[in-house]
């Protein structure tokens, strides 16, 4: 496999954007997937990696964030509609690792004051970590509207014991 021209890169997927708004309406969501091959890698031997990348359009724009904040951060999660809970509702989960199994679950990303991220491993424990789902820090002075936007416009990547990767990069209906 060889490079690829940027021009026509940026013409085919142009045209397939063109396909996705004349042709017949899908009953589902289309989304673009850009999968990367690595030439003269050997993940047995060569160091494992991993990494984000924030893109300018949103591939995710249906993720669910939740707020762990403290007082202010939770008045504008409330005021934006957003879900949101206090370290006293942390503190109610007991380090109970199938509830925060289950808040894992319940949501794709979350946001946590200051304040409460330093303290959110000795209330929960591992439990977020292990899911992949640490929170990003929120301060004071972010727009909350704004930091999840990006968290929705980043994606993770991990290079483990394949040396290709695909994930998706554009969503649209």
């Amino acid at each position: 496999m060889s490079k690829i021209n940027r021009d026509v890169l940026r013409e085919c997927v142009e045209a397939v954007l063109k396909g996705s708004l004349t042709d017949k309406k899908r009953n589902f969501q289309e989304s673009v997937e850009l999968q990367i091959a690595l030439k003269n890698y050997d993940p047995q031997r060569d160091k494992r990696f991993s990494g984000t990348v924030k893109l300018k359009h949103i591939p995710k724009p249906k993720i669910k964030c939740c707020i762990l904040g403290d007082v202010q951060h939770m008045d504008e999660a409330k005021a934006n509609g957003l879900p949101s809970m206090s370290a006293d509702d942390l503190k109610k989960l007991n380090k109970d690792k199938k509830l925060v199994k289950k808040l894992a679950k319940k949501y794709d990303a979350f946001l946590a004051s200051d304040s409460i991220i330093r303290q959110i491993p000795r209330i929960l424990g591992p439990g977020l970590n292990k899911a992949g789902k640490f929170p990003t820090p929120l301060t004071h002075s972010d727009n909350m509207m704004a930091k999840i936007d990006e968290v929705r416009s980043t994606i993770k990547f991990q290079m483990k014991k394949v040396s290709f990767y695909c994930n998706r990069v554009l969503s649209f209906l």
